[in-house]
């Protein structure tokens, strides 16, 4: 059909049109640059603490240690860099607080900004920083169903019954003496580590004196419970971990070389027979595939990873030593040249048994890079332990706030889809095992320090020892519901 009208209509029907969709074109950009910002995970501020590790974001870090009382301390993890980019979202184990093991000086955070890290997270820009596990909606897309609750046994059944491989806490000395933690430990797991009584500081605390009290106290309960014992660590690749007496030793590398051999020897035949497994170094790969630039890297350069194993190899040949590591479970550098390691390490004739993937994630990380990771790490014939394993809740919330119910269930169901994703690509003869960093919410590291636990909640128990969504999700990967 073709319009005969007046002239006059037609250039006034045309102006009318083109002002319409002008307004409306500019309208729909504003809406759609509001929703952005709106929806965008917030930047940290300048020099601010970070409460928690958020794997899909910048760098976490481990320094300092746990006391009486408190949950100790936990690795770093984070990202290596951008979703989509070639390192992946990787771990940082340096520098930072609120980290793992708290700040190098052992102080707590002084304040409680939003839980973000430097760096681009590993979600769709503009994705929705709203509450974990609630259903996120959009302008013209329906809301997303609820998740269900896991299923429950009548009874609570333990934990390690459901699984052929171990299942691990990392325990504090002090509080295997409160009732409550110590029986939901001997129930519920078949190994323990500790957060921090092998490491250097803790055992020995100056050149001539070893202090193997609290450790020794670990194996005992370990002993009493018909547990097994994975020790960490002999060597951190962290200046905050060792006793000032370290920074201050004086020698060349023959004589660095020397004074770590004395303390692996020491440590480990001290353990041997008590103790199954080590981490032998930890956290040696920043991102990038970069070195760590601890005082061992510094001193020794770095074949010190090699050689550690060597001497832990020759104090006890019998048990199976772990290279740990945060962030390697997103692929890229750091992981080929953890693998670099096991290789060169195999050309001279030193045997790396396994690698630790520390696993501090969070609800909104995928799955899948780290099944790919995993099985990256499982093809090379290595035994794989996910080491340090609980799923943080916070981002995105005030700097405290109660678990939702949505919360719960999404926690539960990430734990399940993990733990069921590892039981699925690593072989069972190279299964060994997977290990939570700390027993309840109220003891996390991620609470360490807080007169309340209202923080974070990323472990399977909650601050009464009672088992949460997250436990289910984890029995129910075991028994394959």
């Amino acid at each position: 059909m073709r319009f005969t009208g007046p002239t006059y209509l037609t250039q006034r029907s045309f102006r009318l049109v083109a002002l319409v969709t002008f307004i409306f074109a500019s309208s729909l950009s504003s809406c759609s640059s509001s929703l952005e910002e709106e929806l965008a995970p917030t930047k940290p501020k300048e020099n601010s603490s970070v409460d928690v590790k958020d794997p899909a974001k910048g760098s976490g870090s481990d320094a300092g240690q746990g006391t009486s009382g408190q949950s100790g301390e936990g690795e770093g993890s984070s990202g290596e860099g951008a979703a989509g980019s070639g390192e992946g979202a990787a771990g940082s184990g340096e520098g930072g607080s609120g980290s793992k093991d708290g700040a190098e000086d052992g102080k707590e955070p002084a304040s409680d900004p939003a839980p973000t890290k430097p760096g681009t997270p590993a979600t769709t820009p503009g994705a929705p920083a709203t509450t974990p596990g609630a259903p996120v909606t959009t302008p013209g897309t329906p809301a997303t169903p609820a998740l269900p609750a896991q299923p429950k046994p009548a009874t609570v059944v333990p934990l390690k019954s459901a699984f052929d491989f171990p299942v691990g806490a990392a325990v504090v000395k002090e509080l295997l003496e409160k009732p409550e933690y110590a029986n939901t430990v001997s129930k519920h797991f078949s190994r323990i580590g500790s957060e921090s009584d092998f490491k250097w500081g803790s055992v020995h605390p100056s050149k001539d004196k070893y202090t193997f009290a609290k450790a020794d106290a670990v194996v005992a309960f370990a002993q009493k419970h018909n547990m097994k014992v994975h020790a960490h660590t002999l060597l951190w690749a962290h200046d905050g971990n060792e006793p000032k007496w370290v920074k201050e030793f004086q020698g060349d590398a023959a004589a660095w070389e020397q004074l770590m051999k004395d303390h692996i020897y020491t440590v480990v035949k001290h353990f041997k027979g008590k103790v199954q497994s080590w981490d032998v170094v930890n956290e040696p790969i920043k991102e990038g595939g970069v070195y760590t630039n601890s005082i061992w890297y510094r001193k020794l350069g770095k074949d010190y990873i090699i050689k550690a194993f060597k001497f832990a190899q020759e104090a006890d040949p019998q048990a199976k030593l772990f290279l740990n590591d945060y962030g390697q479970e997103y692929g890229g550098k750091k992981m080929k040249e953890l693998l670099n390691i096991v290789d060169e390490a195999k050309k001279q004739g030193v045997k790396i048994h396994g690698m630790g993937f520390q696993l501090h994630t969070v609800l909104r990380m995928e799955a899948k890079p780290i099944m790919t990771n995993l099985k990256l790490a499982a093809d090379k014939g290595l035994l794989i332990h996910i080491s340090e394993f609980d799923i943080s809740v916070k981002y995105g919330m005030p700097a405290t706030f109660q678990l939702s119910d949505a919360m719960n269930k999404a926690q539960g169901e990430k734990y399940k889809e993990i733990v069921s994703g590892y039981m699925k690509v690593v072989p069972k003869s190279q299964q060994w095992g997977i290990t939570t960093w700390g027993v309840s919410d109220k003891t996390s590291y991620f609470n360490k320090g807080y007169p309340n636990s209202d923080h974070d909640y990323p472990l399977l128990f909650d601050r009464n020892y009672q088992p949460k969504e997250a436990f289910y999700g984890f029995l129910n990967a075991g028994l394959g519901k």
